[in-house]
């Protein structure tokens, strides 16, 4: 759907702003899980170290977190302003295909312990190699890519809604923002958008009649990568507090009611939309599960300054897709 014009915009009015001294405890906290032979981001023993040191952050960030994840509010969405990126030691940003952060940083560390305080990390093996933390970055020749590459407006989505095992969160943390600052980071939330809805809307959108197949992000030759065999709803669960698995670039509805339900559930999100302008430091949590996002255009220089943002996924659930993951590890091979 054509990008309208957006919500209400939010710029460093965050939900919660850290304290100085719980920033400079944050960091400290990220710099022990940086340090010695033993800091790869996606191995168990690191993991298990930035789940540890989960419990060392400061009280009120940690209950704030834990607030959210029993339930995610109005908006589906968290964020927390002032954590530590350590700009000052930032290299220039990304600019190649499928960029990954595999060594631990200051900023990896932060978005993989808030990330163990929500649940556990999540990845697929076909989307960014299986990396935990994963850059958002524009890369030149993609400016109209639709995905985390790209600079045109991207079309709201829930992550991953085709998979068997979607993630519960999605965590963005900004380490730069882009340069005439006009990019933003566009959410609506199934609360604010259900009461839009007419009852034959929500019919249609309860009722198995639309596919979705994976995203452009993820490889075409994965396994993974082929329509859903059956089927789903858009909406499901509860009637008056519904989950959503929808992604408007790659969600096909198969009846007539199907897409006019569709159409108006995309003025609806439209309708209630809001925009972030994330500034460095800016943390923002996504429930996936009642909230899609998406992007609005910006201009990319490539001169090694531009927007740059750290994504990881997060399942409160880890076992629920033990037979997706070799080994008990936190990649969904499948």
């Amino acid at each position: 759907m054509p990008e309208t014009t957006p919500g209400p915009t939010r710029s460093t009015a965050a939900d919660r702003e850290l304290d100085p001294a719980d920033v400079g405890a944050c960091e400290r906290v990220a710099r022990t899980l940086c340090t010695g032979g033993h800091d790869q981001i996606d191995s168990p023993q690191w993991l298990a170290r930035a789940r540890d040191a989960w419990e060392d952050l400061p009280l009120l960030l940690r209950r704030e977190v834990r607030r959210f994840r029993r339930h995610s509010g109005p908006y589906g969405t968290l964020v927390i302003g002032g954590l530590p990126v350590d700009q000052a030691a930032l290299p220039a940003t990304p600019a190649l295909p499928g960029s990954v952060q595999r060594q631990a940083t200051v900023p990896a560390a932060v978005l993989t312990m808030l990330a163990c305080g929500l649940g556990e990390p999540l990845a697929y093996l076909a989307e960014k190699s299986g990396a935990l933390v994963q850059d958002v970055v524009p890369v030149p020749g993609q400016e109209t890519f639709h995905g985390n590459a790209g600079s045109a407006p991207l079309s709201f989505h829930t992550e991953n809604g085709f998979h068997p095992h979607p993630p519960d969160y999605v965590i963005f943390l900004c380490l730069r923002a882009d340069h005439d600052r006009t990019a933003g980071l566009r959410t609506a939330g199934i609360r604010q958008a259900l009461p839009l809805l007419t009852p034959a809307g929500r019919q249609a959108l309860f009722a198995p009649e639309f596919i979705t197949t994976p995203p452009p992000s993820f490889s075409p030759d994965a396994a993974v990568n082929k329509p859903a065999a059956t089927p789903r709803p858009v909406l499901s669960g509860a009637a008056e507090d519904p989950d959503i698995r929808m992604a408007q670039l790659v969600t096909t509805p198969l009846t007539p009611r199907a897409t006019a339900a569709l159409t108006e559930f995309g003025r609806a999100c439209e309708a209630t939309a809001r925009t972030l302008r994330l500034t460095p430091g800016d943390l923002v949590i996504i429930d996936n599960r009642v909230t899609v996002h998406g992007r609005t255009a910006f201009q990319p220089r490539y001169d090694g300054a531009d927007r740059w943002l750290q994504r990881t996924y997060v399942t409160t659930d880890l076992r629920r897709s033990r037979d997706h993951r070799p080994h008990d590890g936190h990649v969904l091979a499948r």
